[in-house]
């Protein structure tokens, strides 16, 4: 009797385990807010989940993949039913799904709920099929926590091709990001102001069939059309330049005079047209500094230029959004937002000394407009939560904007940036803020499927607020990404390549130097690129660029692991191979640019005197006269692989911005910019030991 009791125990919890385990294969992105687990496992998967039936006629929502061969069809032959009912007590955009032994039941509270439901019974139809198992019995109720959940599509320095806008737009849909910010610069064809659109630029007619897509997604695409500074686009053309705040700079707009605003408003008015179901106009505002004119302050010509965009959006039934951060410097508020060393007490301080100067002029913000707190290192500063009370105790709407990619070059840092993502989440939710921006800044222009794991990472925290630590949704994301089979750690080569990544960026320069400045110098050669070791003085070289060396060595070690790692991923049939060869050819990059420092060290040993070292010296040399043929090879394969997705040149007639913020982007026609630091150092090798 006693065996046959341990024997059952046993059996029980074997049972249990392998429910758990097979539970684990059901891998949500993002979180959902309430996932039961009833227990077992149904009779139901991808291939006898067929027909669906509305007992309200409601039609079946756009599908994708494992839910894109469901059909409608009559009661009885259906095991799937779904309805929507605007009187429950769902949330907006939420739904409850129940998967029993034999039925699946959907409700949802309006259509975007419907169209999320699918969405998650899209995921997990995926990981059944993948593992092999049935669909569990599971209850999900499921809603965003936050309202506006938009991503920043930045294009003023490149075009993707125009596929990939459109295969983008279904990963965000997928991702239940409900908006798009987009960025247009000089990348949309303006009929009003021909001079101000590239020559390679989207006309408004594409732009607006990208939007009824997106739109169908239920992702609302809005412009940003960027205004009283930032205007080098618009402003370093010939016939705009009496437009100009200082004469010799293209940056900034004079706010008095009515032409800015026929300028303007022109522009806005095709950005409206190209944009049919956008809610919003962001109007940008932001890092713009202005000559006082008339006896006005910057401050009060901020705000003029505020009024009177805020006015337009009004009249063409748009809410403007407004980047915050010119009114906070002016008042003299700025820098506790960005010091998270300061105390409260500090802070306090200056906001008592300061608050006046906002108070003085508080009638003159317009009541309409969104103002947008940016804060992409330092969300969670109490000067950063102070300033977003401050609009709030003023009955001004405000709104954050957080980062995927600002200016990291090659290819995002901070973990994606992912602790900042989920810190500013976290407190819009909080506060009750309608939503968050996702912002990502074509200045560095690092390939946009490197910014993947940053938008996954908003979209599960901005829909479902704590849920995953970062290490769990680190897992999450690679199931989701990549296949179930990559989700444990020693997958993770993403954080891998950040140090590398950091330190690639002046590998090859001297120190105390940015190479975002390379472009505009006169002798790049003597003042940025390293100097070479000296064949009369072996040893100095090396000694003093000992933590170069160190660097070289360390980073090298880690491509080498990320290498073996990738090449595991892509022979195992991965999904979003794509994705997989892009951080490849980053990888590539960053092995060049450490194996041409380890080489200097090589030459740096050699004696000049020494007949003993003549065959190790011809080796060595030989190692450098290749190096040219190396990077050409690897610029090749890197340029091939971008281009699959990006156009990497610009225009023969496009005329390069001038403005003083240096984006790499945007220094050169070609894809010239992304190897400046390798180019030059390889014709500062070939001067000096050509001869050699």
């Amino acid at each position: 009797m006693r065996q046959s009791l341990i024997f059952f125990v046993t059996i029980l919890i074997v049972s249990c385990t392998n429910k758990i385990e097979n539970l684990e294969n059901f891998q949500l992105l993002p979180v959902v807010q309430e996932f039961k687990f009833n227990n077992g496992f149904s009779n139901l998967n991808f291939k006898n989940l067929k027909f669906a039936h509305s007992q309200s006629n409601d039609e079946l929502p756009l599908r994708f993949d494992y839910t894109k061969h469901i059909k409608q069809n009559i009661k009885n032959e259906s095991n799937l039913f779904y309805s929507i009912e605007p009187s429950s007590r769902l949330n907006k955009e939420g739904y409850k799904l129940n998967i029993s032994k034999d039925k699946i039941t959907i409700v949802a509270k309006d259509e975007p709920g419907l169209f999320y439901a699918f969405l998650t019974l899209n995921q997990m139809l995926e990981d059944s099929e993948k593992s092999q198992i049935n669909l569990p019995l599971v209850t999900i109720n499921d809603y965003p926590k936050l309202k506006f959940r938009p991503i920043h599509l930045d294009v003023k320095h490149h075009l993707e091709k125009k596929s990939y806008y459109f295969d983008l737009i279904d990963e965000l849909a997928k991702l239940k990001i409900n908006g798009i910010i987009v960025e247009f610069e000089d990348k949309l064809k303006y009929e009003s102001r021909s001079e101000v659109g590239s020559s390679d630029a989207m006309s408004i007619d594409w732009w607006g069939r990208l939007s009824d897509y997106a739109i169908e997604r239920n992702v609302a695409i809005s412009p940003l059309v960027q205004g009283l500074g930032h205007a080098s686009y618009i402003l370093k053309h010939e016939k705009n330049k009496f437009l100009r705040d200082k004469p010799e700079s293209d940056w900034a707009f004079n706010p008095l005079l009515k032409e800015t605003y026929d300028l303007q408003f022109d522009l806005y008015r095709d950005a409206i047209k190209a944009t049919p179901h956008g809610k919003y106009l962001h109007v940008g505002g932001d890092e713009v500094h202005l000559t006082k004119r008339n006896g006005k302050s910057e401050l009060e010509l901020n705000l003029i230029w505020l009024n009177r965009v805020s006015e337009f959006a009004k009249e063409n039934n748009r809410i403007p959004i407004f980047w915050d951060d010119m009114p906070l410097k002016h008042s003299g508020l700025y820098r506790p937002m960005f010091n998270s060393q300061m105390s409260v007490d500090e802070v306090d301080k200056i906001w008592t000394e300061n608050d006046k100067n906002l108070q003085k002029f508080i009638d003159k913000f317009p009541k309409n407009a969104i103002y947008m707190r940016w804060n992409y290192q330092k969300s969670e500063t109490y000067g950063n939560q102070k300033a977003m009370k401050w609009y709030i105790n003023n009955g001004l709407k405000v709104m954050g904007a957080t980062a995927g990619q600002t200016r990291w070059t090659l290819m995002p840092q901070n973990q994606s940036n992912i602790p900042q993502i989920k810190s500013f989440a976290l407190s819009s939710i909080e506060k009750k803020l309608d939503g968050l921006l996702l912002t990502l800044w074509d200045d560095d222009s690092p390939h946009f499927e490197l910014y993947k794991r940053g938008i996954t990472a908003f979209s599960n925290y901005t829909w479902s607020g704590k849920s995953k630590n970062i290490d769990e949704f680190k897992q999450m994301f690679r199931h989701r990404m990549y296949g179930k089979e990559f989700r444990e750690d020693k997958f993770g080569f993403i954080d891998k390549l950040e140090k590398p990544v950091g330190k690639w960026l002046n590998m090859l320069l001297k120190d105390n130097v940015r190479r975002s400045e390379i472009a505009k110098s006169t002798n790049p050669l003597d003042l940025f690129i390293i100097d070479l070791p000296d064949l009369r003085n072996p040893g100095n070289w090396s000694a003093k660029n000992s933590v170069k060396i160190k660097n070289a060595k360390s980073s090298l070690k880690v491509s080498k692991e990320v290498e073996i790692i990738l090449k595991e991923m892509m022979d195992s049939s991965p999904k979003n191979i794509y994705s997989l060869n892009i951080y490849n050819q980053v990888n590539e990059l960053l092995k060049f640019s450490s194996e041409c420092v380890l080489i200097l060290e090589k030459v740096d040993g050699l004696a000049s005197d020494n007949i003993v070292n003549q065959e190790l010296r011809i080796k060595v040399f030989d190692e450098v006269l290749k190096l040219e043929d190396k990077f050409n090879s690897m610029r090749k394969q890197f340029e091939y692989v971008y281009s699959k997705t990006r156009i990497l040149e610009k225009p023969d007639d496009y005329i390069l911005d001038q403005d003083h913020h240096n984006h790499p982007a945007n220094q050169t026609k070609n894809f010239d910019w992304q190897f400046f630091s390798e180019i030059y150092f390889l014709e500062k090798l070939k001067k000096k030991y050509t001869t050699s």
